[in-house]
């Protein structure tokens, strides 16, 4: 009996790859968004958080468009 390893490895490690760079992304698109819309708010509003929301809910969007369309692709590999 010989121990062979699995011939799927590294298929199974460059998934978990892409797996965990599409979370990083999306924290960093939704951060991003986050800090544009307090960015917003320092320069054009008067204390109030009306872009920040605006901009994290636009941020929460436009990273689960990217996440959907990662994961089509991904998933036709």
């Amino acid at each position: 009996m010989s121990s062979k390893p699995p011939k799927n490895k590294p298929k199974r490690l460059r998934n978990g790859l892409i797996l965990t760079g599409i979370g990083f992304q999306m924290g960093i698109t939704i951060y991003l968004f986050i800090w544009l819309g307090k960015w917003l708010d320092a320069n054009y509003n008067q204390g109030e958080k009306l872009y920040v929301i605006i901009m994290t809910l636009a941020g929460v969007g436009v990273s689960l468009y990217a996440v959907v369309k990662q994961l089509n692709r991904f998933n036709n590999t």
